[in-house]
């Protein structure tokens, strides 16, 4: 199970080394799956994306947060009236799932959740508007809570702990965060592949998130060092992964 930014790739650009390793992947016959917090894209997206890196994959080689996301909101009431903040992606992947999205105007007193993802078209009405239902004690759910998100040349972007930070600041309250470091997504990949836990490793470069998920669920953990996590946190941190590789490529040569 890998994480993607900062992990195999950084925007639109592979990580070196990345295709050797899914290639090695392939030869030896290890299944792979993407797990990733990042719910400004769907599915399809990251398929169409993953395919023109090179890399082989389809929709069932994906899990996101909005897996998570979906399954928490069907178990507490399907169908469920949303304040968004989020992508156009996001919100069309929920209103296939039966959601009702509510105008970024809305100010009725009749949702049932006001939902925070990490949203790369963010404006300030949509701030306002959550905000609004926030501060009123409506049930606040967030995709992930990563506070960056890796770009080109070691530099970072707000993610969607950031966007709720800033929330926050205003209304005294956090959302209950359902992706990684929550082990939902690893036990699904388990359950739909139909494999132990203890024959699943979980790469990443956020040890918050991705190291975490993998202990929390039981399952290896191998942190890269493309991303987030530096060696002199990792010392520091309370997630020691299993195993610590410079970059995905110093991976690859140790499946070799």
């Amino acid at each position: 199970m890998l994480d993607m930014d900062g992990t195999i790739y950084n925007e639109d650009t592979l990580i070196p080394g990345a295709s050797e390793f899914f290639d090695l992947l392939n030869e030896q016959g290890k299944d792979y799956v993407f797990m990733t917090n990042n719910s400004s894209k769907g599915k399809t997206s990251y398929v169409e994306k993953l395919n023109r890196l090179g890399i082989k994959a389809t929709e069932r080689n994906i899990c996101s947060s909005v897996n998570a996301t979906v399954m928490y909101l069907n178990e507490h009431k399907p169908g469920a009236k949303i304040y968004l903040i989020g992508t156009e992606s996001l919100k069309h992947e929920l209103l296939e799932e039966g959601f009702d999205i509510v105008p970024v105007d809305y100010r009725g007193e009749d949702i049932d959740f006001v939902l925070l993802g990490f949203d790369t078209e963010l404006n300030y009405e949509k701030v306002r508007g959550a905000s609004y239902y926030v501060s009123r004690g409506y049930p606040y759910i967030g995709t992930n809570c990563d506070l960056k998100c890796p770009v080109l040349d070691n530099k970072f972007i707000p993610d969607c702990g950031a966007i709720a930070k800033m929330i926050e600041l205003a209304t005294d309250r956090l959302p209950q965060f359902l992706g990684k470091p929550e082990r939902t997504m690893v036990d699904a990949v388990s359950k739909e592949w139909n494999m132990p836990i203890e024959k699943i490793a979980c790469v990443g470069d956020r040890l918050y998130t991705d190291i975490a998920v993998g202990i929390n669920a039981g399952a290896t953990s191998i942190c890269v060092l493309t991303g987030e996590a530096t060696k002199e946190e990792i010392a520091e941190s309370q997630f020691k992964p299993d195993y610590v590789f410079d970059t995905i490529k110093d991976l690859y040569q140790a499946l070799l």
